[in-house]
């Protein structure tokens, strides 16, 4: 008689779960720890330096080049290994390929800007998401000491601050840019208006995928000075700046309007005043384009536009929403042919046309 037992096999498969689960909340946990881990060493130079030399280097060179304790610059060199960031050989450090492309200040794809601003700005306003989940209003007073009453004077409370926003969407444009530019064939609209155009990164693309187009970037008066200062050159001769509140002044006339990531900063009632003037100053056969993340119609993700949806909260007036709101939005306003298309990394693209 065979007096062995056999395993309980739903009790093996509850405590294959529930291990599952476990490990998925220690993720999420330790989600904050790979965040700052990546901020500081960018912040401290660490992919900078690295890619300035010739060879890898050891923990004790790059500690003495970037000014910081041995141990400490071992331990997050270390980290940074295991997130996949670095590469050893094995006690001499080298960015990765990523690295190098993502994360040092020279790459043309450069996330350095976006991973700072992130940091020091982003990071300090969800230190008080509770208070706003609470309150269900952003948290600039609490982060900064600063009212938020005017959205944009409190996000460009300091020029430094203006310049690090627009270095952000700077860095996010460069990446996505093109994508969401060439989701729509726009070679027929000539004259198009970027609204809250910010650094020009979204018009200097367009101008060089579209080469018959001329853009004006429509921003606040000390926006758009920044933006010839430090973002334009005298080679962008097809990009123009027009000094303006959208929501208080005039529209001029155009063909097309680019709204990138303009209407999750607001609350429905100004999207739809928004959506209403650029419907007025819109060619007939002309259109609009916004650029967002979308929520899906059942509420089940994704999870980036999810998060965005909170940053949204703890920085805005406005939230993401489904492409379905959008629509509604549009067709409110007198657009019609409505068509939304994926534009691959995290935003999709709205076309809306005046008929």
């Amino acid at each position: 008689m065979n007096t062995h037992t056999q395993p309980n096999t739903s009790v093996k498969m509850a405590g294959a779960k529930e291990n599952a689960y476990s490990r998925r909340i220690l993720q999420y946990m330790e989600g904050f720890l790979v965040s700052k881990t990546l901020f500081t060493a960018c912040e401290l130079g660490v992919f900078d330096h690295l890619d300035a030399s010739e060879h890898p280097l050891s923990a004790m060179a790059v500690a003495q080049g970037l000014s910081t304790s041995k141990d400490g610059m071992e331990r997050l060199l270390s980290a940074c290994v295991g997130l996949e960031l670095l590469t050893t050989q094995p006690i001499l450090y080298s960015n990765t390929e990523m690295s190098t492309m993502f994360l040092t200040k020279s790459s043309p794809q450069s996330l350095y800007h976006s991973i700072e601003y992130s940091s020091n700005t982003i990071y300090l306003c969800w230190h008080y998401l509770k208070d706003a989940v609470r309150e269900g209003k952003n948290q600039y007073e609490k982060a900064f000491g600063v009212s938020s009453k005017d959205l944009f004077e409190a996000l460009y409370r300091s020029d430094e601050e203006m310049v690090k926003f627009m270095q952000l969407m700077n860095s996010v444009w460069n990446i996505c840019g093109k994508d969401v530019l060439t989701a729509f064939d726009l070679s027929p609209f000539k004259s198009i208006y970027d609204l809250g155009g910010c650094s020009g990164a979204l018009a200097k693309l367009c101008v060089s995928v579209y080469p018959e187009c001329t853009v004006t970037i429509f921003d606040l008066p000390k926006v758009t000075e920044t933006c010839r200062k430090h973002f334009l050159s005298d080679e962008d001769v097809r990009i123009s700046l027009h000094k303006g509140d959208f929501f208080k002044d005039t529209l001029p006339d155009a063909d097309l309007f680019i709204l990138a990531r303009i209407l999750h900063d607001w609350k429905e009632e100004r999207c739809i005043l928004l959506l209403d003037k650029v419907y007025k100053s819109c060619k007939p056969g002309g259109g609009v384009l916004l650029v967002e993340a979308l929520l899906s119609e059942d509420n089940s993700g994704p999870v980036t536009a999810q998060l965005y949806s909170l940053n949204m909260l703890v920085q805005t007036e406005g939230r993401e929403r489904k492409g379905s709101e959008y629509t509604r939005l549009l067709s409110a306003a007198g657009f019609s042919s409505v068509h939304i298309h994926s534009a691959g990394h995290i935003y999709s693209v709205i076309l809306a046309l005046k008929g």
